[in-house]
């Protein structure tokens, strides 16, 4: 009896932690939904007394918010797609490859872990500007192509494969590129899930470092365009809420795509230090 007790509550518990985390997703999605004067009126009600879309319309009539959600799909999706290269080459070498200073690297590498980014931004930003990558894909992509806390990530989960699997393709003759390709990344799925979720996140986030680099209107990034939505007059708080919305769906579908792959990774990953 206790135990069915104990269990009831805990689901009451993270039932409770649902909602509250649910709730301004939901109520933003609502007020999507009002025009400016039910809004105004009554700004805490739930349920619009009439829904209208036009919103969602003046989204994208208002600004070119179709470019901004393209901007930020492309920097978003190859920066994901390097960082899982990058992670995968260093990781491996870490976890698997033998070499004086190893460890002591590694250590170092992981230090950086510890640095604000602000502390590093100007450096990045001087390096961008000296390179003429203002204002392009590649300014907004490469200072962030590489993170320690992928490496470290994916490290950790490299530790749990059995050493024999590594042993068998060596005697078969294959390489530690070959190893990394054909043994190492097929079992490592949940983790690279896991490393692509918080990348692509993170990437369709980012505000500050593109309000850095970016001062031409057709390559701001989504978060950049939900400014577009203040004016002098105040923030338009209905179709600031509908771009909101439509800027928070791609991260919310690329979760649920690889939803079992993420809590897979979250729980096999740092089993072995």
């Amino acid at each position: 009896m206790n135990r069915r007790r104990f269990k009831t509550i805990k689901y009451v518990i993270l039932i409770a932690g649902a909602l509250v985390m649910i709730f301004p997703f939901f109520w933003s999605l609502m007020t999507s939904f009002k025009d400016l004067r039910e809004i105004l009126q009554n700004p805490f009600s739930l349920i619009p007394r009439q829904f209208t879309i036009k919103n969602y319309l003046s989204v994208f009539r208002k600004v070119p918010f179709a470019r901004y959600l393209l901007n930020s799909a492309v920097v978003a999706s190859v920066t994901t797609l390097l960082q899982l290269g990058t992670a995968s080459l260093a990781a491996f070498a870490f976890a698997r490859m033998r070499f004086k200073g190893r460890d002591l690297l590694f250590y170092t590498f992981l230090a950086t872990m510890m640095v604000p980014q602000q502390v590093v931004m100007i450096p990045q930003y001087l390096v961008v500007m000296s390179l003429n990558l203002e204002n392009s894909y590649t300014g907004l992509i490469i200072p962030h192509a590489a993170t320690a806390i992928s490496i470290f990530f994916l490290r950790q989960f490299f530790l749990t494969i059995p050493q024999d699997l590594e042993d068998v393709a060596t005697i078969d003759g294959c390489g530690a590129l070959r190893i990394l390709m054909n043994v190492f990344l097929p079992l490592t799925r949940p983790a690279m899930a896991t490393i692509a979720i918080f990348s692509f996140m993170w990437s369709w986030n980012n505000y500050f470092w593109p309000l850095l680099v970016i001062s031409e209107p057709e390559m701001r990034t989504v978060q950049l365009g939900l400014a577009m939505f203040k004016s002098e007059g105040g923030i338009q708080w209905g179709e600031f809420m509908a771009a909101t919305v439509v800027a928070t769906l791609p991260i919310m579908i690329a979760y649920f795509i690889a939803q079992k792959q993420f809590v897979k990774g979250i729980t096999l990953t740092g089993l072995k230090g």
